[in-house]
């Protein structure tokens, strides 16, 4: 599956019921996290919005159906008559003053070890019976910015960007944060992870760069998360 990029100008989320699982597939799914986990014991079973279905109404219309899993849920994907399941995630574009963009490489003891992305990640769910809206979308956003490279910029402002569907079917939310000087961002980056490293917490990302061009992404050691090219031929212009 190729990745795309979408203008959204409106956007519906409606909450449906998880799918539901046959004895065989709950016992396959638990034993392949069991798995899983033995040879990542990071890995954590939370709560995460999976994506249910969507359909886009041609005129910059955007509805969304959503429900509610965990992270095991994931190991599902590839197995023979399983639903399919795929997830919501959000990412920021932080640029630098100088017209450069930041992406991070994730660590070994992420779930996508060696890809460079921008920051981000799976959507967790709102509380039990609320909604989800650009808002949550937005702050999520925010934390993740902050939790992945130290930037602690404001949800609102955040400016909400194109949505990408990934080679695997996960749909995602960019936003644009406001920029920032080269040599902060790579000191806050810098104080996180010596904070994390400290504190015995592998950071999210092993590493980061801040790219001029789409060529320099390419030119990145390492898989690219699917969408991003997209994303920063978007911001470069190309």
């Amino acid at each position: 599956m190729t990745a795309e990029m979408w203008d959204v100008s409106r956007l519906r989320f409606e909450e449906t019921d998880p799918p539901a699982l046959t004895a065989a597939q709950r016992t396959r799914m638990d034993h392949r996290w069991a798995a899983a986990v033995t040879a990542n014991p990071t890995l954590f079973d939370g709560p995460v919005v999976a994506l249910a279905g969507f359909e886009r109404d041609g005129a910059g219309g955007l509805s969304v159906s959503w429900t509610r899993l965990t992270y095991r849920y994931r190991v599902l994907r590839g197995l023979p008559d399983a639903p399919a399941v795929a997830a919501l995630f959000v990412a920021v574009l932080q640029p630098c003053d100088d017209g450069r963009l930041l992406v991070g490489r994730m660590s070994s003891t992420t779930s996508a070890p060696g890809r460079w992305q921008p920051p981000g990640g799976t959507l967790e769910p709102p509380g039990e019976g609320a909604a989800l809206d650009l808002d949550v979308l937005r702050l999520h956003a925010a934390r993740e910015l902050a939790e992945e490279t130290g930037s602690d910029t404001a949800a609102d402002a955040l400016v909400p960007g194109p949505v990408v569907l990934d080679d695997r079917g996960s749909l995602g939310f960019l936003f644009v944060a406001p920029p920032r000087p080269a040599c902060e961002l790579r000191e806050r980056y810098a104080q996180l992870a010596r904070d994390e490293i400290a504190s015995g917490v592998d950071p999210e990302f092993d590493r980061v760069e801040l790219i001029g061009s789409s060529s320099e992404l390419r030119a990145l050691p390492g898989p690219l998360a699917s969408y991003l090219e997209l994303a920063a031929g978007r911001f470069f212009g190309a």
